[in-house]
């Protein structure tokens, strides 16, 4: 049988468009000092290693295909690394805070009643500018907490500017900002296990 090659071509093209993003992906820090890719995810490796040996959280927050990516490292953050991680997406708790205080405010309240000194957030963001999560960023800054950012569309954006290592995925494709801010999920999770 003769493989159809025009019928994969798309998709062949698609994931080439990724492997240039991640290529080009870039890492910062503090005052967007830059460095390589290899010392962010050491650094964060570090981060998630002390969580793990002093039992602080690890909160992850994103909205929409954010909170799906999010909701994903929690359970591996959990599950196979055996580090306490909350996404803060308990359904009744978001909808009520949101419904009494407004959704720009729902993380924020949340990170307010349980964040810690030396806990850790990972804030998702396709476009580094949702309120909630600047909101909830600063509330976790207040109480003390490391913060690691994962974003994407504009270079400028908000939520770049707020961590101590940042990730950023110079693309304003959903799809394609997603698809490499769930692999930077997977392979700091992976990477937390060993």
């Amino acid at each position: 049988m003769k493989a159809q090659t025009d019928q994969s071509l798309p998709f062949n093209q698609y994931c080439q468009d990724l492997r240039k993003l991640i290529k080009s992906m870039e890492v910062s820090g503090p005052d967007n000092l830059q460095m390589s890719t290899a010392a962010g995810f050491e650094q964060v490796k570090k981060l998630l290693s002390e969580c793990a040996a002093n039992k602080n959280k690890v909160f992850v927050l994103g909205n929409g295909g954010s909170a799906a990516i999010a909701a994903h490292i929690q359970n591996d953050l959990c599950n196979g690394a055996g580090i306490r991680a909350l996404s803060c997406q308990d359904i009744p708790t978001l909808t009520a805070l949101s419904n009494d205080h407004g959704y720009t405010s729902a993380y924020e309240r949340l990170i307010e009643q349980w964040a810690a000194s030396d806990d850790l957030m990972i804030a998702i963001s396709s476009s580094g500018e949702s309120e909630n999560i600047i909101r909830a960023v600063a509330s976790a800054s207040a109480a003390g907490c490391r913060i690691v950012t994962i974003s994407g569309f504009n270079s400028g954006n908000k939520l770049r500017q707020l961590g101590v290592v940042n990730f950023y995925v110079p693309s304003k494709h959903y799809g394609h900002v997603e698809t490499i801010h769930a692999i930077i999920g997977h392979f700091l999770t992976d990477t937390a296990q060993s």
